[in-house]
């Protein structure tokens, strides 16, 4: 209970911050902003953006910004300025451009004309937004375009791209009126750690206006995820997201430099390509459009930790009750492995559980998300409890054969079947989430809580009860070598800096060892 309870306050601990993340009384300069809730994604042709929503939101960002930028103007999106003139912010056009030519001219003729229709609230058009890290149009047909649509427009007129385009593209600056840099730390080819974040905008921004003496540098995205799978260093959590809005806002304040924090929401449907990551980057919640940091209260990366120490330790009240019961039922003399073994997988449990299921929230997406990891939450919570049993009353480890091979070595035992089939889908769920570390790792995320859950009391009973007959079986010896590959291949592919790595690695190699040593 101790070591849970101290654990849980540490991980509930809030940051000092230099400023409120977002502050009604000291508003933002600029936003990203993007209407999308609910089953709405960018991605449907059929997505229609109603008034009402839009107004809604807009009615919102006006409490704590004096602007808004968009990225297009199909899918109902060219109802923002009307709407943001009436709630009295100021539009940052957006024009979104790809390989679909026709599309394209859609979208600047919608933009030309919003733009003659409100020049009181547009003050600038974003002609494409990251093309050439696309690699969706050549930088000299992109200078044409822009130079066009400057032609048809008062106001003025720029090009929003990844930092390092910009300098290796440097003659698209003749073109734009003012130079649009997105700084995203977390995606830099060398990732930054958020601590160090405001002093690396300022950096790249410096550097960017000496390479384009007499353009304004305008920072057209900057900002942090509050959720999702660590790069090297870079770590998403709420408290590092709340530390670099806070501290770029203080630093382009002292600096005096424009910036558009990215972003207004969560964009949900992001998740669906980009992993858990691409969907949290809002300073307000997806669904319930709820600020994430409200003014006054503290920043917590597990705002609701009491409740998650309490879950804990019910769950080693559970756990240790289950081996008092155990040896009630079945009387042998007390070992002091099998405690001490108990009293691990509790402990471990108990911190774990909340840290298992705060990232089941956000990490789920979809009805085949949620089943996924909802049964790899429930697989890691059933593990120490019948973990406690078979440690206490000596039961050893059953094979994949026993639990789902022919009759006659088919266990019948109801209590040995479920607790095999939580063996079963933590060894399933943890190889989709190893294979998917080695050949799509840059959005999959680390499952270490549930799967340490799961994985120490299975490793406590091949060690406590180790089996003593029969051959090795196939089955196990596959996935024993898969988790093994896995592990290597991941420590190598994110560095010794990714802890979130470094945990899940060694927890493959745990149940690596655990599987090796079953016999059928």
């Amino acid at each position: 209970m101790g070591a849970i309870a101290t654990a849980w306050w540490w991980l509930g601990i809030p940051v000092n911050l230099p400023r409120a993340p977002i502050d009604p009384n000291d508003k933002v300069q600029c936003i990203s902003y993007a209407p999308f809730r609910d089953n709405q994604t960018s991605l449907s042709p059929a997505t229609q953006v109603t008034p009402e929503q839009i107004a809604e939101d807009l009615a919102q960002l006006a409490k704590i910004s004096h602007c808004i930028r968009t990225y297009a103007t199909d899918l109902g999106l060219d109802q923002i300025p009307g709407l943001a003139a009436k709630a009295g912010l100021k539009v940052i056009q957006g024009i979104f451009l790809d390989r679909d030519r026709k599309k394209n001219a859609t979208q600047v003729e919608t933009a030309i004309r919003l733009a003659r229709e409100y020049p009181d609230t547009i003050i600038a058009l974003v002609v494409g937004n990251e093309v050439l890290l696309r690699k969706e149009m050549a930088a000299s047909d992109l200078a044409a375009l822009i130079r066009s649509i400057k032609a048809q427009v008062t106001v003025p007129v720029t090009y929003a791209e990844v930092w390092e385009f910009w300098l290796s593209n440097r003659e698209l600056s003749d073109a734009v009126d003012f130079v649009t840099i997105h700084i995203l730390p977390y995606w830099e080819n060398i990732p930054i750690r958020a601590d160090l974040a405001a002093a690396t905008c300022l950096r790249i921004s410096s550097a960017c206006a000496a390479a384009f003496p007499g353009k304004e540098i305008f920072i057209g995205e900057i900002g942090w995820p509050s959720e999702g799978r660590m790069r090297e260093s870079a770590l998403p959590s709420r408290t590092n997201q709340a530390r670099v809005v806070a501290e770029v806002l203080d630093l382009a304040r002292r600096e005096h430099f424009r910036v558009n924090l990215f972003e207004a929401y969560d964009e949900g449907w992001k998740r669906e390509i980009e992993g858990t990551i691409g969907g949290s980057w809002g300073l307000f919640d997806s669904e319930q459009r709820a600020l994430k940091y409200p003014p006054g209260q503290p920043v917590s990366n597990f705002p609701a930790w009491k409740l998650q120490m309490c879950s804990g330790m019910a769950l080693a009240i559970l756990v240790f009750g289950v081996a008092w019961l155990t040896l009630r039922r079945r009387p042998r003399p007390p070992e002091f492995g099998s405690w001490l073994a108990v009293g691990v997988s509790a402990t471990t449990g108990g911190i774990l559980l909340g840290v298992a299921a705060q990232r089941m929230v956000y990490e789920s997406y979809g009805t085949g998300g949620w089943l996924l990891w909802g049964s790899l939450l429930v697989a890691a919570t059933a593990s120490p409890v019948f973990g406690a049993n078979a440690l206490m009353s000596g039961r050893v480890p059953s094979s994949f054969l026993e639990l789902l091979g022919p009759k006659g070595s088919h266990t019948e035992s109801v209590l040995v079947t479920m607790h095999g089939l939580a063996l079963i889908v933590t060894v399933v769920v943890g190889t989709a989430a190893a294979l998917g570390l080695v050949f799509d790792p840059r959005f999959i995320d680390f499952p270490f809580a549930p799967l340490t859950m799961a994985a120490v009391p299975f490793a406590a009973m091949t060690l406590l009860n180790p089996p003593t007959k029969g051959a090795r079986p196939l089955a196990e010896s596959i996935f024993a070598g898969i988790f093994v590959g896995a592990a290597i291949y991941t420590v190598l592919n994110e560095g010794l800096e990714n802890w979130q790595a470094l945990w899940t690695c060694a927890v493959f190699m745990l149940l690596a060892v655990t599987l090796w040593r079953a016999r059928a």
